[in-house]
C-alpha cells in the first residue's frame, strides 16, 4: 500500500502573530474550540473568519494551530498558498489531513489503511473529493471515536482542523465541495468531536456556502487592529533602537523616537493593515541604499500615499538604475511559479556570480519588495 502523502503545512512566510497582539480574537476563537460538543449541541462546528489581505489571517491560523498541537487537539492543518503547487490546488487535499491525522492520532491509522486497502483510487483521485474525505478523514476519526482510542484527549475538548488563506485555493468548484459536504457531514453527525476552523478572504464562492447554519462568521476587520499595530510598532523600534548605533545615539541625545505622536500618526497611515506595517518598519529601519538613517525615512513614509502602492512605487522607484532591474522584474510577473534566484538567472541568461546581478537581490529595498 503506498504510503499516504503529506505536504508541507508550514505557514507563509513572517506570519507568526506578534506577541500580545490579536488577544480578543484569540480568545473567542479558543472559546469556540473549548465548548464540548456532546454538552453544547448548539455551538457550530464550523468557525470562519474573513478579512481582507494583509489584516492578520494567516498569523491567527498559526496561532491557533500552534496553540491546539501543544494540546494534542489539532487533527490537521493546511495552510493554502497562491501559486504553490500542491499548496494552491485540492489535489492532494484530503490525503494531507488524512496524513497528518495518522500522525497526531496513531488510532486512526487502521482504519485509514483498510479504507485505502478496500478502495485504491482514493490516493490517485479517482473518485471526488467528498469521498476522498469522508473515507479518509472522517469515518477514520469516527470510528477512532466510538471505539473509545481517544476518550482521554476528549475529554479536554473536540479536536481542531484549521484551514488557512481557502480563498488561495485555485480550484474553486472543488473549494465549493469541501464546503458543502463539510456542512452536510455535520448535519448527519452532529455529535461529532471534530471542529474546523478556516480563515479567507470575503470571496463569492466561499461567502455564499459559509454564510450558513452551522457556521460561526467572525469579522476580523470589526475587530480593530489600531492598538495590535501601535504594540508592534512600539516594540519593533525599542528592540531596533538597541541594535541600531544611529537610533541608540539619537535617542541618548534627542529622547524617545519614534515620538508617542509619530507613533499614532503612522498607526493612522497605516490603516488596520499588519503587512503594511511591517513593511513599513522595514523600509523605516532599513539599511537601504538610499544614503538616509531611519529618522529621515520616518516623515517620508507618511508622505506616501496609504497602502502597498506607495511603498513599492518608491521602493521599485529607487531600484531602476540598477542592472537587469527591467529584465528581472518583467520576469517575476510574468512566470506561473515562484523562481529562486538561480532560476531567473538561468531564464535570462545571467550567472548568478555577475556582480551587478548579485547587487540587484542584495538591494534590501527591493528583496523586502520580492519577499
Amino acid at each position: 500500500m503506498r504510503l499516504i502523502r503529506e505536504i508541507e503545512r508550514h505557514p507563509p512566510p513572517d506570519s507568526d502573530c506578534f506577541p500580545g497582539t490579536r488577544e480578543g480574537v484569540l480568545k473567542g476563537i479558543t472559546d469556540w474550540a473549548d465548548s464540548p460538543v456532546l454538552f453544547n449541541a448548539g455551538a457550530p462546528h464550523i468557525y470562519w473568519t474573513h478579512g481582507y489581505v494583509g489584516c492578520g489571517k494567516s498569523s491567527i491560523s498559526q496561532a491557533v494551530s500552534q496553540k491546539y498541537g501543544q494540546k494534542g487537539r489539532l487533527l490537521a492543518s493546511f495552510f493554502f498558498y497562491r501559486n504553490s503547487g500542491d499548496r494552491s490546488r485540492m489535489a492532494r487535499f484530503a490525503e494531507t489531513l488524512a496524513g497528518q491525522m495518522v500522525a497526531a492520532v496513531p488510532a486512526t491509522g487502521s482504519f485509514v489503511k483498510a479504507a485505502v486497502k478496500a478502495e485504491p483510487a482514493l490516493l490517485t483521485r479517482g473518485v471526488s473529493l467528498a469521498t476522498q474525505l469522508e473515507r479518509l478523514v472522517y469515518r477514520p476519526f469516527s470510528a477512532a471515536v466510538k471505539r473509545g482510542l481517544i476518550f482521554k484527549t476528549l475529554l479536554q475538548g473536540p479536536f481542531l482542523v484549521v484551514i488557512d488563506g481557502l480563498d488561495e485555493c485555485e480550484d474553486k468548484e472543488e473549494v465549493k465541495e469541501f464546503i458543502q459536504h463539510l456542512l452536510d457531514y455535520f448535519k448527519r453527525h452532529p455529535s461529532t468531536p471534530l471542529r474546523f476552523f478556516i480563515t479567507s478572504r470575503v470571496e463569492r464562492h466561499i461567502k455564499e456556502y459559509l454564510k450558513a447554519d452551522g457556521v460561526q462568521l467572525d469579522d476580523l476587520v470589526a475587530h480593530g487592529s489600531d492598538d495590535d499595530i501601535l504594540t508592534f510598532l512600539e516594540t519593533s523600534f525599542s528592540h531596533r533602537a538597541k541594535e541600531d548605533d544611529v537610533i541608540a545615539a539619537y535617542v541618548q541625545r534627542h529622547g524617545q523616537w519614534p515620538t508617542r505622536n509619530d507613533l499614532k500618526t503612522l498607526v493612522h497611515h497605516i490603516g488596520g493593515s499588519f503587512i503594511f506595517a511591517s513593511a513599513l518598519f522595514k523600509y523605516i529601519v532599513g539599511p537601504l541604499d538610499d544614503g538616509l538613517i531611519p529618522m529621515t525615512r520616518l516623515p517620508l513614509t507618511l508622505d506616501m500615499n496609504p497602502g502597498l502602492d506607495g511603498l513599492y512605487t518608491y521602493t521599485l522607484a529607487k531600484s531602476q538604475r540598477l542592472p537587469h532591474f527591467s529584465d528581472v522584474i518583467s520576469t517575476l510577473a510574468l512566470v506561473f511559479e515562484p523562481l529562486p534566484i538561480a532560476g531567473i538567472a538561468e531564464l535570462l541568461g545571467i550567472e548568478t556570480f555577475e556582480h551587478s546581478f548579485v547587487n540587484l537581490f542584495q538591494f534590501k529595498g527591493l528583496r523586502n519588495f520580492l519577499d
